[in-house]
């Protein structure tokens, strides 16, 4: 297994964890759960914006499941530049977190919507780490291709 593969493959581990928590409990606080919203207990009292935020949240797992077998795909299958083109594409799609998402949750945070407080910083972090390895291991696949 090369560097790229192993990259992909803690993206899709940490996503599958993602993917199960949405689907099966995502009221959770941990693991990028929306239970860090203080919404999440209002929205239970009102069936209709419930279903509407369940069904949203199993929008957004199905999505994440739809890049998680992509990357299996690509594993076992794809070659190294294509596993290469793959890591920087996670990088990017990665990124796409800044334009939208990063904003609106920081300023539901500031504005004590978020449980616990700070929770959009953690998440930067977390954001920035990923960000972070597939830069690293983008680069060790780009060095490992040219040499």
């Amino acid at each position: 297994m090369n560097v790229l593969q192993i990259g992909i493959l803690i993206f899709i581990s940490i996503e599958v964890l993602n993917i199960l928590m949405l689907y099966l409990s995502p009221g959770m606080k941990i693991g990028n759960g929306i239970g860090v919203f203080n919404a999440w207990e209002k929205v239970q009292s009102d069936e209709e914006t419930k279903d509407f935020v369940d069904y949203l949240s199993s929008w957004v797992a199905g999505t994440k499941l739809i890049f998680v077998l992509l990357g299996i795909v690509i594993i076992i299958w794809g070659n190294f530049e294509t596993q290469l083109a793959t890591c920087a594409a996670l990088i990017i799609s990665i990124l796409s977190f800044f334009y939208k998402l990063y904003p609106i949750i920081r300023k539901m945070d500031n504005k004590g919507q978020i449980t616990p407080k700070g929770y959009s910083t953690t998440l930067l972090f977390m954001i920035l780490g990923f960000i972070a390895v597939f830069l690293v291991v983008g680069t060790i696949g780009l060095i490992q291709y040219i040499g």
